[in-house]
């Protein structure tokens, strides 16, 4: 097997065509995250990024996309955004993860995300997470049925919410797919304020992530399509998301809703609606993404294991990136319980930052 380093832009047409064969040939790589749109938005907003392509006599078996960063240390393609990550291989597919970092020019890579199928790298997870779905496969109405079924009194709450809404507002209507940028500029808006409120680090202060996200939302392909949804009562947009989707998945990103429509509890509506949708155009999996808020909980059908964790190539240079990676991670924990440090650094990180910076 021979390994070629490309930067993203410079990978061709064929290369295109082979890594998406690639995730059709292999479920569990269908993510719009694993795909070359997505690696190649993020290649036009950040210089690290790198495409590592395997290669097998003359044939492609794999597509390991990250980013390079100083003294060798190697992150997910679009780290701190990217929700699912991994090498996207020919099935059944093994590599040697060291040959990998050290073609890669890499002593280490850390990973937050790993999705399944990826045994080589499983050796170094520390920490076990799952990320909540909702399973389409069989039709919008049979997932509508099972969760009317588990929680019957949920159900009508959300019935009740639906009429009040129309009463108040309107009748409720999706868009699935809007086409109009300044529809993208009220979902950041309503997202800052909602990351500013929770004392959490606004993403869209960052260009280079309003940039990605507009990009994104121009893109078209089997592998991704970036997937603006928009609930109206009425005329009034009262919940939005910006999400990723493939033939296969839709993958649930940045939701936001009107903080005035709040009791009418938009957000879940509008994902209930484009679960409806998504399923109509063949979707087979929601993927809401890590973490343990209760609206996935009380949606989910079921969950997809993820890992957290890092390989090395096990030289002085990678324990050394290790150390550094153990001691920042001490002063974000310091940093986060301390209110008077975590609100200094909240006011430094919400300034709005220049091009040149990203997370």
């Amino acid at each position: 097997m021979t390994v070629t380093v490309l930067t993203p832009d410079r990978l061709s047409t064929a290369d295109i065509a082979a890594w998406q064969a690639l995730q059709r040939a292999t479920p569990d790589l269908a993510s719009p995250f694993l795909s070359p749109e997505f690696t190649r938005a993020v290649g036009r907003h950040r210089p690290t990024a790198r495409v590592a392509v395997l290669e097998a006599g003359d044939a492609p078996v794999g597509y390991f996309p990250y980013e390079h960063h100083r003294l060798g240390l190697g992150l997910p393609i679009g780290s701190g955004l990217c929700d699912v990550q991994g090498l996207v291989h020919a099935p059944g597919l093994d590599w040697d993860v060291r040959a990998l970092l050290r073609a890669c020019g890499l002593c280490l890579w850390r990973y937050d995300h790993l999705t399944t199928s990826q045994r080589p790298f499983d050796s170094g997870v520390v920490r076990r997470s799952r990320s909540p779905v909702i399973d389409l496969t069989s039709g919008y109405e049979v997932y509508a049925a099972a969760l009317r079924n588990g929680s019957s009194a949920r159900a009508r709450q959300l019935d009740a919410k639906e009429r009040r809404l129309t009463r108040a507002l309107g009748e409720p209507r999706l868009v699935f797919e809007e086409t109009a940028p300044e529809r993208l500029e009220t979902l950041m808006r309503w997202k800052s304020a909602q990351y500013r409120a929770k004392g959490q680090v606004d993403l869209f202060a960052k260009p280079p992530v309003v940039a990605l996200l507009q990009a994104l939302m121009r893109t078209r392909s089997a592998t991704c399509t970036g997937t603006l949804s928009t609930l109206y009562a009425g005329d009034r947009p009262v919940a939005m998301h910006f999400g990723l989707r493939s033939a296969r998945v839709l993958q649930y990103w940045f939701p936001a809703y009107d903080p005035e429509a709040a009791r009418f509890s938009p957000g879940i509506l509008l994902l209930l609606r484009m679960a409806q949708a998504a399923a109509a155009l063949g979707i087979e999996r929601l993927d809401l993404g890590k973490g343990d808020e209760r609206y996935k909980q009380e949606m989910k059908t079921g969950d997809l294991p993820l890992g957290e964790g890092c390989v090395s190539l096990g030289t002085l240079p990678a324990a050394l990136r290790r150390a550094q990676m153990a001691s920042g991670q001490k002063v974000r924990a310091m940093v986060a319980g301390n209110p008077r440090l975590r609100g200094i650094a909240l006011r430094a990180v919400n300034t709005r930052q220049p091009v040149g910076r990203w997370t």
